[in-house]
C-alpha cells in the first residue's frame, strides 16, 4: 500500500495549483489526501476531506464561514476544523506527511494545522511569503516544518513555479519514503537538556558524561522558542528525564520579553511525574526588546552578549518576584525534583568583574526560593560559578542518582 499524504490548501483560489502538486505527488508513486481551506466557494473540485467537512469539524457551516465577514473569526474556525481533522487522519494511520501551499492567511493557516501533528511527522510549506520579515517565525513557531520559499507568486502554471512546486513534491515524499530514525529512544534514557551560550561549557560537559552512561540527551536552546518546543514534547512523552540549566524564560514570560517560553514554561515535567533538575542560568538577566526599553533599562546594569543582545539585570524585587513563580511552578510537581544553585554566579556573563555579577542579590532569590518551595524539594548550593567544573560535575552525579 503506498504511503499516503495530505495536501492542505484553498481551492477556490489555488484549485489549478493544488491538482498540479496532486499529480506530481502522484507521479512518484504517493497516495494523496486533499483537504480544502476555502472559506468561499470551492468551484466544485473532486477532495476528499471538503471546506464543508472542515467547518463542520470547527464547530460551524460552510454556509456561515462564506456569509461572515469576520475573516478572523472564520479563519479561527477553519484552521481547527482542519487540524482536528489532521490529527484524526494520522491516529488513524492514514497519513504519513503533510504539505501545503499558500499565500500570508494560507500559510498561516496550514503550519498551525501541521503543528498540531506531533513532532517527526514529514511538513512542508510552499510559500510565497515566507520571506516577509516576522512570518517566517510565525509560520513555524514550534514545528518542524520545513519552509518552501516559492519565491514567485502562487498563481497559474508558469515553469518557474512547475519547478519549485516539483521540487517540493519530491522533498515531501523523500522526507515520508525514506527510512527516517525512529523517535523513541531507547530503554527509557531520553533527556532533555536546556542550553544557552552563556551556560554552553556547563551543558557540554553534562551531555557527554550522560551520553557515555548510554543517555540520549537531547538540547533545546533556552531562547524563547527552543524551550517553549522542550516543554510540549514533555508533555508528549518523548523524555524521560529534564535537565532545565537555563529556565529564563519564565521570567521573560512573567514580564512579557522576548525570550517569553509560554506559560507552561518549567510544569511540564512536574505534570508528567519525570525527574527534574534545575538550576539558574539567564534567570537573573532580561531581554526585553530594544525597541520596548523603559526609560529606567537605560540606567540599569547590563552585559553586551554581542551587538544584537544585551543583557540586562532584574531588580531585587523582579527577582523575588521570578522566585515565587518558581516555587509555585516546582510545587506542582508529582515528581522528583532538584535544585542546584552555583553561589558563584549563574553564567558566563556572572564573573568578577562583569556589570550585573552581584551574588548578594542572587541570594535573594535563592531565599525566597528555599521559603516557599515544598520541604522535600532540595536545593543543592554549590560554591562555583555555573561554567566551572565543579558544578557540572554536580549536575551529573545529581542526574545519575535521580534518573
Amino acid at each position: 500500500m503506498p504511503k499516503s499524504i495530505l495536501v492542505v490548501s484553498t481551492l477556490d483560489t489555488k484549485g489549478v495549483e493544488t491538482f498540479y502538486l496532486k499529480g506530481k505527488i502522484e507521479a512518484l508513486g504517493f497516495s494523496v489526501i486533499l483537504m480544502d481551506l476555502s472559506m468561499g466557494a470551492d468551484g466544485g473540485h473532486p477532495v476528499d476531506i471538503s471546506n464543508a467537512q472542515v467547518a463542520v469539524a470547527g464547530g460551524s457551516t460552510i454556509e456561515e464561514i462564506m456569509l461572515s465577514r469576520e475573516r478572523s473569526r472564520i479563519t479561527k474556525i477553519m484552521t481547527s476544523g482542519a487540524s482536528r481533522l489532521a490529527r484524526q487522519y494520522y491516529g488513524e494511520g492514514r497519513i504519513d506527511g503533510v504539505i501545503a501551499m499558500g499565500g500570508s492567511t494560507g500559510t498561516l493557516m496550514a503550519s498551525e494545522v501541521m503543528r498540531s501533528l506531533p513532532f517527526g511527522v514529514p511538513k512542508t510549506v510552499i510559500s510565497s511569503t515566507a520571506a516577509l520579515p516576522g512570518l517566517s517565525t510565525r509560520y513555524i513557531g514550534t514545528g518542524d516544518i520545513t519552509l518552501f520559499h516559492s519565491v514567485v507568486e502562487i498563481s497559474g502554471l508558469s515553469n518557474l513555479l512547475k519547478n519549485v512546486m516539483d521540487r517540493a513534491a519530491h522533498a515531501i515524499t523523500a522526507m515520508v519514503h525514506e527510512t527516517i530514525t525512529p523517535l523513541v529512544a531507547g530503554e527509557g534514557k531520553a533527556i532533555a537538556l536546556t542550553m544557552l551560550g552563556p551556560c554552553e561549557k556547563c551543558a557540554s560537559f553534562v551531555r557527554n558524561a550522560l551520553e557515555k552512561e548510554g543517555y540520549q540527551v537531547i538540547g533545546f536552546s533556552a531562547a524563547g522558542i527552543g524551550d517553549r518546543a522542550m516543554e510540549q514534547m514533555i508533555a508528549e512523552g518523548f523524555f524521560q528525564g529534564v535537565i532545565d540549566l537555563a529556565p529564563g524564560g519564565v521570567g521573560e514570560h512573567l514580564f512579557g520579553f522576548m525570550r517569553d517560553a509560554g506559560p507552561l514554561r518549567l510544569e511540564n515535567a512536574g505534570r508528567m511525574s519525570i525527574p527534574l533538575i534545575v538550576s539558574t542560568c539567564s534567570v537573573n538577566h532580561m531581554t526585553p526588546s530594544r525597541s520596548k526599553y523603559q526609560p529606567e533599562y537605560h540606567q540599569r546594569r547590563k552585559y553586551d552578549l554581542d551587538k544584537f543582545r544585551t543583557w540586562i539585570r532584574l531588580s531585587p524585587e523582579e527577582l523575588q518576584e521570578v522566585a515565587q513563580v518558581f516555587a509555585i511552578k516546582l510545587n506542582k510537581a508529582t515528581g522528583p525534583v532538584k535544585v542546584l544553585i552555583p553561589q558563584n554566579g549563574w553564567s558566563s556573563v556572572d564573573q568578577p568583574g562583569n556589570p550585573t555579577y552581584d551574588p548578594q542579590e542572587d541570594r535573594m532569590f535563592v531565599d525566597v526560593l528555599q521559603t516557599n518551595l515544598r520541604p522535600d524539594i532540595d536545593i543543592v548550593e554549590v560554591q562555583a560559578n555555573m561554567e566551572d567544573l565543579t558544578f557540572a560535575q554536580t549536575v551529573v552525579k545529581t542526574a545519575l542518582a535521580l534518573f
